[in-house]
C-alpha cells in the first residue's frame, strides 16, 4: 500500500501517477477495437458490420454490471484506506470479486435465453440479424469473465498498484488482436470469431488478475471466507455501485435510440455509427481514463479529511480533461475522413461517418465536467449525486435532447443530441459539487 503517494505526492504526480495507467490500458483497447472493427470490415459487407454494431448496447451492459462491484466496491475501498481500516477494505474486496462472479453467472443466463427478442429489440433486421445472432451468442458466454475482470481492475488502483493492472489488461487485448484474424478469417467464423476473440481475452485478464492479487496486494483479496463475513457492507458497495452502472446503462440506452434514430437513413448510416463510435473512443476513452484513474485519490482524501488535498485534486482534473478534450476535438475534427475511409470506402459510409465523429467532438470538449464530477460524486458516497449525473449525460437529457433536436433538424439534430446532452449535464455537475464541498468541507 503506497500511502505516501496518497497523503504527500504533489497532486499532479500523485493523479497522473493513477490515471496515466488507466489511460494506457484503455487506449490499447481503443486500438484493440480499431483492429477488430477494421478485420470485420475487411469483409467489405456493411449489414455485418451493422449487425456487430447493433450489439455494442449488450457488451456496454456487461461493464455497467460489472462496475457495479468495480466502481462501488472501489469507493468504499478507497475510504476505508483513507482512514486506515484496511482490514475491512480486505473483506470488501473480496465480497465484490465474489458478487461480480456470480452476477456474470445470471447475466449470462438472461442473455441466452431472451435473444432473439433482445436483437430485435436492439434493431436488428432481415439483412443484421444472422451476423448480430452468431456475435452475440459467443460475448454472452463471455459475459461472466467480461464482468469479474472489471472489479481487480478498479481494486488495484486503490493499492497504488495501476500500473499492473495495466499491463493485464493489456495482455488482453494484444491477445484479442492476435486471435481476431485467426477466428475471422483463418477458421471463417465471421462476426462470431470477433465475439469469441474478444470472450477468450477477458478469460486471459481474469486469469492474470487472480495472479496479481496472489503475489502482490497486501489488502485486495480472493478469501471467500471474508468476502461472506463482509457481505454487510453491500448496502455500502451498492449506493455507489448502481449509479455508476446506470451510467454504463445509459450509455447503452443511448446507442440503441440512436441507432433507432438512424433506421430511417439506412444500414449505411447505422455502420457509419458503429464505425465512428469506435474512432471516438480514442478520445472518450482517454478522457474518462484520466477522470477515474484519478478516483482512488479523491476517495482517500475524503476520508481523511485532507480539504487542501481534495480541491487541489478536483482543480486539477477539471482543467486537465477540458484542455485535453479540446486539443482531441480539434485534432480528430480534421482527420475524421480519414480515419473513417480505413475501414469502409463506401461514400455513402464516409460522409455519414465524418459529421458523426465531428460532431461527437464537441462532447470531446464539454464532457470532462460531468465525467469528473461523477467520478467524485462516487468516491465520496454521495450516491444521490452521482445517481443524477447517470441518469441525465446519456440518459434523460439524451433522450430529451435527440428527440426534440430530431424533430428539428433531421439527421443533424441526432447527432447534436450528446454534445447538447453534455453541456447540460456540466451544469446539473457544477451544482453537485459546490454542494459536495460545502456540506463536507
Amino acid at each position: 500500500m503506497e500511502r505516501d503517494l496518497f497523503e504527500k505526492a504533489p497532486v499532479p504526480q500523485a493523479y497522473l501517477k493513477l490515471a496515466v495507467p488507466v489511460v494506457l490500458a484503455m487506449v490499447l483497447g481503443v486500438v484493440y477495437n480499431f483492429v477488430d472493427t477494421w478485420f470485420i470490415s475487411l469483409t467489405g459487407d456493411s449489414n455485418l458490420v451493422a449487425g456487430v454494431s447493433i450489439c455494442s448496447p449488450i457488451f456496454v451492459l456487461s461493464i455497467a454490471m460489472g462496475d457495479i462491484w468495480g466502481l462501488g466496491g472501489s469507493s468504499l475501498i478507497s475510504r476505508l484506506l483513507g482512514e486506515h481500516r484496511d482490514e475491512e477494505a480486505g473483506g470488501a474486496s473480496a465480497f465484490c470479486l465474489l458478487s461480480a462472479f456470480i452476477t456474470g453467472i445470471v447475466f449470462m443466463a438472461v442473455m441466452l435465453l431472451f435473444r432473439d427478442p433482445i436483437l430485435v429489440a436492439l434493431g436488428a433486421n432481415e439483412a443484421s440479424m444472422p451476423h448480430a445472432s452468431a456475435y452475440y451468442t459467443w460475448i454472452a458466454l463471455g459475459t461472466p469473465f467480461i464482468i469479474f475482470q472489471m472489479i481487480p481492475n478498479n481494486q488495484l488502483r486503490t493499492e497504488g498498484l495501476a500500473k499492473l493492472g495495466m499491463w493485464a489488461a493489456m495482455a488482453g487485448s494484444v491477445a484479442n488482436m492476435i486471435m481476431d484474424p485467426i477466428f475471422i478469417f483463418g477458421l471463417g467464423m465471421g462476426a462470431a470469431g470477433a465475439a469469441l476473440a474478444t470472450s477468450l481475452s477477458n478469460v486471459l485478464n481474469c486469469v492474470l488478475y487472480i495472479i496479481i492479487i496472489k503475489k502482490k496486494c497486501h489488502v485486495v483479496t480472493l478469501d471467500v471466507k471474508r468476502a461472506i463475513a463482509s457481505a454487510g457492507k453491500v448496502g455500502e458497495v451498492l449506493k455507489i455501485g448502481i449509479p455508476a452502472s446506470v451510467t454504463n446503462i445509459m450509455n447503452s440506452l443511448a446507442m440503441l435510440v440512436t441507432n433507432r434514430a438512424l433506421e430511417p437513413y439506412g444500414n449505411e448510416c447505422i455502420a457509419a455509427m458503429g464505425i465512428a463510435f469506435k474512432i471516438n473512443m480514442i478520445s472518450l476513452m482517454t478522457l474518462i481514463g484520466f477522470a477515474f484513474g484519478g478516483q482512488p485519490l479523491f476517495g482517500y482524501a475524503f476520508g481523511s479529511k485532507d480539504r487542501d488535498r481534495f480541491k487541489g485534486t478536483l482543480k486539477f482534473a477539471y482543467l486537465f480533461e477540458t484542455g485535453l478534450g479540446t486539443v482531441f476535438a480539434i485534432i480528430l475534427f480534421f482527420v475524421a475522413p480519414f480515419l473513417v475511409r480505413f475501414f469502409m470506402s463506401d461514400p455513402v459510409v464516409v460522409e455519414a461517418g465524418t459529421s458523426m465523429i465531428r460532431f461527437m467532438q464537441l462532447s470531446s470538449i464539454l464532457v470532462g465536467v460531468p465525467l469528473v464530477s461523477t467520478c467524485v460524486c462516487q468516491a465520496v458516497g454521495n450516491a444521490i449525486g452521482s445517481l443524477i449525473l447517470s441518469l441525465s449525460r446519456q440518459g434523460i437529457v439524451f433522450l430529451a435532447a435527440i428527440y426534440v433536436l430530431s424533430k428539428l433538424l433531421g439527421f443533424n439534430g441526432i447527432l447534436l443530441a450528446q454534445p447538447a446532452a453534455d453541456f447540460l449535464t456540466g451544469v446539473v455537475a457544477i451544482i453537485i459539487i459546490r454542494d459536495i464541498l460545502k456540506k463536507f468541507f
